[in-house]
């Protein structure tokens, strides 16, 4: 039952990160937003995810997960209510920062769950319950391609109701006692904190969310640009890209029973930088769907690949490390972001120079995987 109340949260939080990108071509032509108000609509919601991530981590260790799951949830159902009634730019921006707390909250709570119940074989465990947040990002583009005829309203309310039926799952389950003492102690945290390995895995995967929410954000903008039909486009992102997520997951799953996790890390580092920059060479929607697919089974082991190398290092205070390591990656999402927006300006057919950022970030990454292979050698 733990595993499925981590299951149904993951899956949620899958929705929620391909919301952005999915409705962001409607929002943009609604509101007539540029890709510069764009990038700060997703620097609000990278913004949301931060706090929510540096602060819940106490709260996970002091009070239990089952009330910081409950938590963001309940913020994630109100702002998917009230996103459809927005009347403009401010209030899209407030309602994905409430967005982006919930969802910081949820993703931290869940992943922080399955490290503590799945000790023996974290790695495993772990992409095995975050392969949901690829179906998840998969369920969102289909749904508003190919049921809702990309009406961005009735996936707002669908999720939102999803949502609702997540947080009653959370409610009615048992979960294990807080691992913290029934406060929160700083100078309990500063073992912790002040270990150099927590902080080059906090970088790694800051510029790890860098790329993937990078794709997810700004794919399908990039592809319309290029001139793919926007249905089509959000097909790639869900059955490329998301389904490149999910099937990476259940893959490595058994390659993690044999292999380190930190050399898992590295092969997908270096398949990341690979293929992310061969997407961005073509205007073929057939070749950008094979090479979107190829770059998410790439990305699929790096994220719950790392939060386990971080609950295998630090078995006490784990909410409060992978709370850190995980609030790393969201200012990630929001510096990227920033630079996406600022680099494309005004004009959509610069994205194609402005998200050269992934392959870039892809590359940082596999010279800081070789340092942190050194360090834990």
């Amino acid at each position: 039952m733990l595993i499925f109340a981590a299951i149904v949260a993951i899956f949620v939080y899958g929705m929620i990160a391909a919301m952005l990108g999915t409705i962001l071509p409607d929002l943009s032509d609604r509101f007539h937003l540029t890709p510069a108000q764009n990038g700060t609509i997703a620097f609000a919601q990278a913004l949301g995810l931060i706090i929510a991530s540096v602060g819940v981590g106490p709260l996970l260790d002091t009070e239990g997960k089952k009330v910081g799951l409950i938590l963001g949830l309940a913020f994630i159902a109100v702002a998917l209510f009230a996103l459809p009634r927005s009347q403009g730019f401010r209030r899209i921006l407030v309602l994905l920062f409430l967005l982006g707390v919930g969802g910081g909250i949820v993703v931290t709570g869940a992943n922080a769950l399955v490290s503590d119940v799945s000790e023996a074989h974290r790695g495993t465990a772990l992409n095995l319950v975050n392969l949901f947040f690829g179906l998840g990002g998969l369920t969102t583009p289909f749904l508003s391609a190919n049921l809702f005829a990309r009406n961005w309203v009735r996936l707002c309310y669908t999720i939102a109701s999803l949502t609702v039926v997540t947080l009653a799952i959370q409610a009615v389950t048992k979960m294990p006692a807080p691992t913290s003492a029934a406060r929160f102690v700083l100078g309990d945290a500063a073992p912790v904190l002040g270990r150099p390995l927590l902080f080059m895995l906090g970088l790694f995967l800051f510029l790890y969310v860098s790329c993937e929410v990078g794709m997810w954000n700004w794919l399908p903008r990039h592809l319309i640009a290029q001139g793919v039909p926007e249905s089509r486009a959000l097909n790639i992102l869900s059955l490329g890209f998301a389904l490149g997520l999910l099937i990476g997951r259940v893959g490595v799953s058994p390659i993690l029973i044999r292999v380190q996790p930190i050399t898992v890390t590295l092969a997908a580092s270096i398949a990341m930088a690979v293929t992310t920059f061969f997407v961005l060479q073509t205007t073929r929607p057939s070749t950008a769907f094979a090479l979107v697919f190829i770059a998410g089974l790439s990305m699929a082991p790096v994220f719950p690949t790392t939060l386990a190398i971080v609950g295998d290092a630090f078995p006490r205070m784990t909410g409060t490390a992978i709370g850190f390591v995980i609030t790393c990656g969201w200012i990630g999402l929001a510096v990227s972001s920033r630079i996406i927006g600022a680099i494309a300006g005004g004009d959509p057919l610069r994205l194609k120079k402005a998200l050269l950022v992934i392959p870039i970030s892809s590359v940082l990454m596999v010279g800081l995987n070789l340092t942190i292979l050194s360090a834990l050698r």
